[in-house]
């Protein structure tokens, strides 16, 4: 998003377009999946001053906004990453903590089901496998 349409998207809400929501959404945006504490690092390499309040308190402004959207890869935190992405499902290393991301029409035929059968709408965009990638499963997957 270039910053211009950042700047009129939050002056439509009545908000100002500040160095640090601009810095926090571009860390975002370069960072591909991230909790806050690692766009909090990132941001701090550019502006030290930046703390992790004001990181949780703009990550949720720029989700209500629609600009990212988050979901749940472990215990923690949770992980952004920008809304404008297709969505995808996330596979998750418990070993190395790698992310990789897959196509959801792999789990349409199961969601179709769950609505049908259950009347069970699934949120694609928060599935999340968790198991060991090729490089730490040697392929060997569980």
């Amino acid at each position: 998003m270039s910053e211009s349409s950042l700047a009129e998207l939050l002056r439509a809400r009545g908000l100002r377009l500040t160095a640090q929501r601009q810095l926090i959404l571009q860390a975002v945006l370069d960072l591909g999946h991230a909790t806050p504490e690692q766009v909090h690092t990132a941001v701090r390499e550019v502006a030290a001053g930046v703390n992790i309040t004001t990181i949780y308190r703009t990550l949720e402004l720029l989700e209500r906004l629609g600009l990212v959207t988050h979901t749940h890869l472990s215990h923690g935190s949770p992980t952004y990453h920008a809304a404008g992405e297709d969505q995808h499902v996330h596979l998750v290393c418990r070993d190395c903590g790698a992310i990789d991301e897959m196509e959801p029409a792999l789990l349409r035929p199961l969601a179709d089901q769950l609505a049908r059968e259950r009347g069970f709408r699934v949120d694609i965009g928060h599935v999340s496998f968790f198991g060991l990638c090729g490089r730490c499963g040697n392929g060997d997957q569980e």
